[in-house]
């Protein structure tokens, strides 16, 4: 396998990816254009939000099985 991801120009990781994000058929995963574009908006999505956690040092939230308790900002860490 080593060898054709070589000769194709596929990383592991674009294969990690297939794999956590295609779309199971049969014996193989698929991640198509329109599926990588849309995971890719996600992701610039997530990006936005991870951004606003890292500005507030982190975000913490308290639960008890499915119920949500409270969140809070961890503070700044230096």
């Amino acid at each position: 396998m080593k060898q054709r991801l070589s000769q194709r120009g596929i990383s592991q990781d674009m294969v990690e990816l297939v794999l956590a994000h295609g779309t199971p058929d049969h014996d193989k995963y698929v991640l198509g254009f329109k599926e990588a574009r849309r995971l890719l908006e996600q992701f610039q999505g997530f990006e936005r939000v991870l951004k606003k956690i890292i500005d507030k040092g982190g975000v913490t939230v308290v639960a008890e099985g499915e119920a949500l308790i409270t969140a809070y900002n961890c503070g700044r860490r230096h």
